[in-house]
């Protein structure tokens, strides 16, 4: 099912710093297909719980990024000193695109939809998209991120 994306940089739901999930169930295992199933609709690489309304720490991105797709109560555990400059857009915020510095390369680890955690090495535009995405569940759009 496609899912209707929040838009806007006063939307009070993308603002919340999302919650912690504490168990995956048939919902959290159908929100997970939604959301990818939206992601893909909209031509996304990433997008958070919050970005369809919900107050939960969960992102997936696009499985041509990476073998994992889902990613539950992330935590970025290590991120490089280099960084990168690149344009940026969101979902949330159309037509708005940004140049932004990240981190190039990065570790997180977080759980997947069979409830099992992992860690995994990013780099590149992986590793945007997971810096964006974390982002969106910490309630900060890239408008308010400096150039």
């Amino acid at each position: 099912m496609i899912l209707q994306i929040q838009k806007g940089e006063n939307n009070p739901v993308l603002r919340k710093k999302t919650q912690t999930i504490d168990k995956i169930d048939e919902g959290i295992l159908q929100l997970v297909k939604d959301m990818i199933e939206t992601m893909n609709k909209n031509s996304g690489v990433g997008l958070s719980a919050n970005q369809i309304g919900r107050n939960i720490r969960l992102f997936v991105v696009h499985p041509n990024l990476s073998k994992k797709t889902v990613f539950i109560n992330p935590k970025i555990y290590k991120a490089s000193k280099k960084k990168i400059i690149s344009e940026e857009g969101c979902l949330s915020v159309p037509g708005v695109y940004k140049k932004l510095q990240r981190a190039k390369s990065l570790k997180i680890e977080a759980v997947d939809e069979n409830d099992k955690q992992f860690k995994l090495k990013a780099k590149d535009l992986l590793a945007r998209v997971i810096q964006h995405e974390l982002d969106h569940l910490n309630g900060i759009l890239i408008i308010d991120k400096n150039e």
